[in-house]
């Protein structure tokens, strides 16, 4: 994996957009194996097993996602978490980067047009989403402004519905469960974006709905992180005995370079008054977004 890990790595720090589109292509393939099980091959006939070609025409083939349950137990998943501990393998760093050079890139490079810089920006997106979403500690990452502002020049008038729509995503991804990475997100004028983007009459429909699933799950109570020795119910691997069940659990310092400690987490945490207070500088009427938060559980269950 450190092989194949190391050659993407090359490829989306290159300059040149095909290797960058090689490099994404990798990573995504990478995550689709840890992801997904191939599904048994089924022959139409027995008579038709002559040659390899015959089987694969004679064949269907199937992936399936994973269950979250087994993952813990996947030799694959394993090795690519012990992997994302460290920042020389940190798959979610990498592309962060990739993903800042190419908004440079699109707005310097004669040689590359707009659709191409957009099209390699969305792959960049949607591998960054799966890679927080597979390693949680990856998340403390944005509690630092250089990647957090990353996500908020996404959301500029300028750039495309669909890459705001994605970026939007992986903010989401980004604030699930980490309370720090909020209150950057907060401290860096991010909710000034959002209800700006929101307010301004260009936004088309799509986005201005993904804006307001932002507000609804922004204005979610916080819980903290859980601490180093209590059990992950969360994330499914409390029932492995393994080290990997409470890989969710321990501090994150190799990425993030803090302790990201529980009591860190509880002193940055606001109250849902807190933030309605601290929204309402910016949106008129955010009681009523907090009242239908409630009377209809848009998001029952979960905390941010």
């Amino acid at each position: 994996m450190e092989a194949l890990l190391s050659l993407a790595f090359d490829n989306i720090a290159s300059k040149d957009t095909q290797k960058i589109r090689k490099g994404l292509r990798q990573i995504e393939g990478m995550l689709a194996q840890i992801c997904l099980s191939s599904g048994k091959s089924k022959p139409s006939t027995p008579q038709h097993r002559r040659n390899a070609s015959t089987i694969n025409l004679g064949e269907q083939q199937q992936s399936t996602p994973k269950k979250l349950g087994t993952l813990a137990e996947d030799p694959a998943f394993r090795e690519f978490f012990r992997l994302q501990e460290g920042f020389e393998w940190n798959v979610a760093t990498h592309v962060a980067d990739c993903l800042n050079r190419l908004l440079g890139m699109s707005s310097t490079d004669s040689c590359t047009t707009d659709n191409q810089a957009d099209i390699l920006i969305l792959s960049a997106l949607s591998n960054l989403q799966g890679l927080l979403l597979l390693h949680a500690p990856s998340r403390t990452i944005f509690g630092r402004e250089i990647y957090m502002n990353l996500l908020l020049d996404l959301l500029d008038p300028y750039n495309c519905p669909a890459i705001q729509s994605s970026a939007l995503l992986v903010l989401v991804t980004a604030l699930l469960a980490t309370p720090q990475n909020t209150r950057t997100f907060e401290n860096m004028d991010g909710l000034l974006t959002i209800t700006s983007l929101f307010k301004d009459d260009e936004t088309t429909q799509t986005v201005k709905l993904k804006l307001l699933e932002f507000l609804y799950f922004y204005l979610m109570p916080e819980a903290p992180v859980p601490s180093m020795s209590a059990p992950n119910t969360a994330m499914g691997f409390q029932r492995s005995p393994s080290k990997l069940a409470g890989a969710f659990d321990r501090r994150s310092s190799t990425v993030s370079g803090d302790d990201g400690g529980g009591a860190a987490a509880r002193k940055s945490i606001r109250t849902q008054e807190e933030k309605q207070h601290l929204l309402g500088k910016y949106l008129n009427n955010v009681e009523a977004l907090v009242q239908d938060l409630q009377e209809t559980a848009s998001f029952a269950g979960v905390t941010c």
